[in-house]
């Protein structure tokens, strides 16, 4: 039976003195590590140690050389397989610039991927396409009025070789990120050699991760998305780590399969949204033997950390292993390659519960009492603090820099910051402050030397002077809601300041008309206790929300998809119609 590539490197861990990543591939190739992909029933499919991806890659690199010039953009489609480890670090020796891009199960059907697709080759400029051979005819199909080769991952083995490479510099290129979709444009992000590497070090430092020699870790994260490609593929490898890998459908289906891999190959770091960690929740049976005792951080990312799923999952798994204190949660996004802010080791969840009447009146993020009623009260959770070299303000719109428990703007300065987006000018201009900070266009305070990340700032619902977040509407109906409704989304249309109207959709798993009512009756009420402002709730089917390439929720989209009338009224059994900005049947 094919065995696993080992915890331990056989030579020493170094992370800290790469500053490419063919630099860092070739000492992890010196070493015993790798990476694995597995089914989700657990079976090993590929062993491929780092030795065999240097090898690999070197050998496509120089079959790509032949048909591209230095510095063209390649389009990747990033599965999470061998071939797409092979082609991304291809690039990287034949000087390229790799752009993952998405699947086509993440953006709702074919026809928005297709479009989704041709926006990002109008942005990309990719000189090729390369894509397993069963996404050929899809891909060929997206690109159709586009002048981009398409070549499947096998037909690139066969062209002919030059013998040559041209690998990228320190100063150079290393990728294209692409945004995760919330707008009609996605935008491109530029990642260089010094920015990844940059990030890397924080990551695994002893600002991040603190990475040991005995650490392992698994992932089941897209490798189109930040935390998937940098978090799970790209830093590991920098510091020699062995990675077990576990296809993002294949834990959709079998969430308990990514507890399985960390249990049986003693995993000690792996990451999640906390939608990953709800879904284990609900989905555990007590079936099987567990033992989560060798997990020490147990990342949240990608999406705002949210107790309550967690608090479940550290219920559920306490008996088998798991500690509440590996829960590590972390803040960043794309523009900063991937990490800004961790929380450290072993603190585990640190709460801050806040009066929210005071917090959308004020602005400030003052701690509740025991006059505060109830439905004022809201907890957020620290996300950690700033990595190594970096630095973070928080500034409100004036640009002021705001201290302890005020809310603004979080802006951050550093080495992983991205120099700006690709082909995109106007957008790079708008990312970034007039000093030269990144302005991320989230929203937190201070809370002593850790961040609070509450939203952000475009969801922001004015409501007669109050900011009322989405997050606090679809929480309030997700927790009021039964075991049938899925996503919430809530949002705003309507004319600005007080004539807008809040909107709030509920997925539903149910066509019964009696039960939708009780449904309706129990979240509406819910909604109108906690929130203290009208809000329309419509009860809609499952898949009517849009997600982003990384399974964050769109609410810009959902409200554009409501505007074209496209979204069911179970209970009216008809499309929504906005007139005159008011919803109808």
């Amino acid at each position: 039976m094919m065995a696993p590539t080992t915890t331990k490197r056989g030579k020493p861990l170094i992370y800290d003195q790469f500053e490419t990543l063919i630099e860092g591939l070739e000492y992890a190739a010196t070493c015993d590590t790798g990476f694995n992909f597995y089914s989700g029933r657990g079976v090993l499919n590929t062993r491929l140690s780092y030795k065999d991806l240097r090898d690999k890659a070197v050998d496509a690199a120089k079959r790509l050389v032949g048909v591209t010039e230095r510095g063209d953009r390649i389009g990747i489609c990033a599965v999470t397989s061998p071939e797409f480890a092979v082609m991304f670090f291809a690039c990287q020796y034949a000087g390229l610039v790799p752009a993952p891009l998405p699947l086509p199960v993440t953006l709702g059907g074919r026809g928005s991927y297709e479009r989704q697709l041709q926006r990002m080759a109008d942005t990309g400029d990719f000189s090729a396409l390369l894509t397993p051979s069963s996404m050929e005819t899809i891909i060929s199909s997206a690109l159709n009025d586009h002048d981009v080769p398409v070549i499947s991952f096998e037909d690139v083995m066969s062209l002919p070789s030059q013998n040559q490479l041209r690998p990228h510099g320190s100063d150079g290129l290393c990728y294209i990120q692409y945004s995760s979709g919330s707008s009609s444009s996605p935008k491109g992000i530029i990642g260089t050699q010094a920015t990844v590497t940059a990030n890397c070090k924080g990551i695994v430092g002893p600002s991040g991760l603190s990475i040991t020699e005995t650490d392992r870790t698994v992932s089941w994260l897209p490798l189109y998305h930040d935390m998937g490609l940098i978090g799970c593929m790209i830093a590991p490898m920098m510091c020699q780590l062995s990675v077990d890998f576990l296809d993002p459908s294949d834990f959709t289906r079998r969430p308990i399969a990514w507890l399985d891999l960390i249990s049986k190959n003693r995993s000690t770091l792996s990451y999640s949204p906390t939608f990953g960690y709800e879904l284990c929740a609900r989905r555990w049976r007590d079936d099987r033997t567990l033992d989560l005792s060798c997990w020490r951080a147990a990342g949240i990312g990608g999406d705002m950390v949210q107790p309550e799923p967690l608090k479940a999952f550290s219920d559920t798994f306490a008996a088998h292993g798991f500690n509440e204190k590996a829960f590590t949660p972390s803040y960043g996004l794309a523009e900063v390659t991937l990490a800004a802010t961790f929380a450290p080791i072993g603190q585990g969840l640190l709460h801050d519960e806040i009066d929210m009447e005071r917090y959308e009146r004020t602005g400030e993020a003052v701690p509740a009492t025991e006059l505060t009623p109830p439905e004022n009260r809201r907890t957020f959770v620290a996300c950690g603090k700033i990595l190594a070299n970096h630095q973070l303000e928080i500034r409100d719109m004036a640009g002021n820099v705001q201290g302890q428990r005020r809310v603004g703007r979080i802006c951050l300065k550093g080495p992983s910051v991205t120099p700006g987006y690709f082909h995109n000018a106007l957008a790079t201009q708008a990312a970034f402050t007039e000093d030269g900070w990144l302005d991320t266009g989230d929203l937190g305070y201070w809370l002593d030397d850790q961040i609070v990340v509450t939203g952000r700032f475009k969801d922001l619902i004015l409501w007669h002077g109050r900011n009322i977040w989405p997050q606090d509407i679809e929480w309030a109906a997700q927790a009021a809601a039964t075991s049938r409704c899925g996503r919430a989304c809530a949002f705003a249309i309507g004319a600005s300041g007080d004539e807008k109207d809040i909107i709030l959709l509920l997925e539903c798993r149910t066509r019964d008309e009696k039960l939708l009512e009780e449904i309706h009756t129990v979240v509406s009420s819910a909604i109108r206790l906690e929130i203290g402002a009208p809000v329309t709730l419509i009860l809609v089917p499952r898949g009517s929300m849009v997600v982003t390439s990384s399974g964050k929720l769109s609410r810009a989209r959902v409200r554009e998809k409501l505007l074209d009338g496209a979204i069911i009224d179970l209970q009216a059994k008809d499309t929504i119609k906005v007139v005159d900005h008011k919803t109808s049947v």
